[in-house]
């Protein structure tokens, strides 16, 4: 066998999805089934039928006859997991099996019960029903997929920023846009869908819609953490042994996670891997050239919001709507708001770097008092930046509905539509990236939390 084709095999074989269902059961996930005497023997004609597609009906008994219902539960004719089928072929109905409450109090008890993960608002997907057998896996891998998610980056960076290095914090968020937007501009151009459902039991489906090929979670895991140790290390005093352990154990964690909760192959994940390698060997030695151009050049702010939308545009017109392009428009408009809003406070001397004489910074001691102003700014900053969000989210989008004629009686079909999609996650998220470095700042002045 030539290495041609043992390399075809190998990939093959680390796309499978069988490789995936192993996974998740080596790790206790199993499809939802009901237990004791009642449980139906296998191959049982009055068993709930297996249905495909992108989300798994509850797998309940039932009987003709018995007023239980139907209901479509696909996001879109025509589609599996949320992608078109390979040929154009239609995908097959999904359907899920609801009861009335009698119904369901006189259906047997299901074993370790739990409903789907992040339910996407958006397209009206809903995780699979499943059962866990090891729950210390199931919440370390939650916790795991959660440090490439929203939540975590809105709390994340601002950390940093508010209370650590914002030296450290603007650099890393550089890092973050560049490899979260070439990952996404790459899914959209390879278009490889996620693994089937079955044999694969999808846990989330918040990101279905998406292609599946690299990983942008496993490249977020991979280069947030490299990062921080690459930033830090030299500037703050620490063994560079623990660095190394934290970033291997954070990388893992999330990579595993996206394995765990069905949503990438183990190849998405390899991909994503070193695609953030790559990516970081490149353009991490120009991020200090280009945190100097954010600070101080005069037309800066000008020249990012320019460029970031422009490629905001350019990322739009890759393929049809999926949650990827407001990911894209979202990463961007925060990473534009924070630069631009550091810009400012660097010019008005709001906030500055530490002075060079004083680096190597050593970890400083925790008193009742560091740690008070640490949660208040917490707590007060986040309070002002979700504020933000909501208020921007409010006016956006009528705004940008009525500018460019889009009735927004569906405010659901009205956020898919590229205009309105682009146009209100850009400016929400870049007022809230803005709030992050000049706002919240402001306000910790003027109060006396500096």
């Amino acid at each position: 066998m030539s290495l041609r084709q043992s390399l075809a095999e190998l990939l093959v074989c680390l796309r499978d999805p069988q490789k995936v269902a192993s996974f998740q059961r080596l790790c206790g996930v199993e499809e939802q089934r009901r237990t004791g005497a009642d449980a139906p023997p296998q191959g049982d004609p009055g068993a709930a039928p297996e249905v495909g597609g992108g989300c798994n009906p509850d797998r309940s008994a039932f009987s003709e006859g018995s007023g239980v219902k139907l209901r479509d539960c696909s996001a879109r004719n025509g589609v599996r997991n949320g992608l078109p089928e390979a040929g154009g072929a239609p995908a097959k109905a999904t359907a899920i099996v609801t009861a009335t409450a009698g119904e369901r109090e006189s259906q047997a008890t299901l074993r370790n019960r739990v409903p789907g993960l992040r339910r996407n608002s958006l397209t009206g997907e809903e995780g699979e029903v499943y059962g866990v057998r090891n729950w210390l896996l199931f919440y370390l891998f939650c916790f795991g997929t959660e440090l490439g998610n929203e939540l975590f980056y809105i709390t994340f960076f601002p950390f940093w920023i508010w209370n650590l290095d914002a030296f450290v914090g603007r650099r890393l968020v550089i890092i973050w846009v560049l490899v979260m937007y070439l990952g996404q501009c790459a899914k959209d151009v390879i278009r490889w869908p996620r693994p089937a459902s079955p044999p694969v039991i999808k846990l989330e489906v918040f990101y279905n819609s998406e292609y599946s090929m690299p990983s942008t979670h496993a490249m977020s895991g991979t280069a947030i953490p490299l990062s921080l140790v690459l930033l830090t290390y030299g500037r703050w005093q620490y063994p560079l042994m623990y660095g190394l352990v934290i970033a291997t154990c954070w990388c893992c964690l999330v990579c595993l996670s996206r394995i765990y909760l069905g949503m990438h192959s183990i190849l998405d994940i390899i991909a994503g891997f070193l695609y953030a390698i790559f990516i970081l060997a490149v353009f991490y030695p120009y991020v200090e050239l280009i945190d100097n151009f954010n600070q101080t050049y005069k037309y800066s702010p000008l020249i990012i919001i320019s460029l970031h939308l422009a490629l905001g545009i350019f990322s739009f017109t890759l393929d049809t709507w999926s949650t990827s392009r407001g990911d894209t428009a979202q990463i961007l408009g925060s990473g534009a708001g924070i630069a631009c809003g550091s810009r400012i406070a660097h010019s008005i001397g709001l906030v500055s770097d530490h002075p060079l004489d004083t680096i190597p910074l050593t970890v400083p001691s925790i008193t009742v008092t560091r740690f008070g102003k640490v949660i208040l700014r917490i707590l007060i900053g986040m309070v002002f930046l979700l504020l933000m969000r909501i208020v921007m989210k409010k006016i956006t989008i009528p705004l940008a509905c009525k500018i460019f004629g889009i009735k927004n009686d569906d405010i659901r079909k009205a956020r898919q539509c590229m205009e309105i999609e682009l146009t209100y996650r850009y400016i929400t998220y870049g007022m809230v990236g803005f709030s992050i470095t000049f706002l919240v700042p402001c306000l910790f002045f003027f109060i006396g939390l500096s």
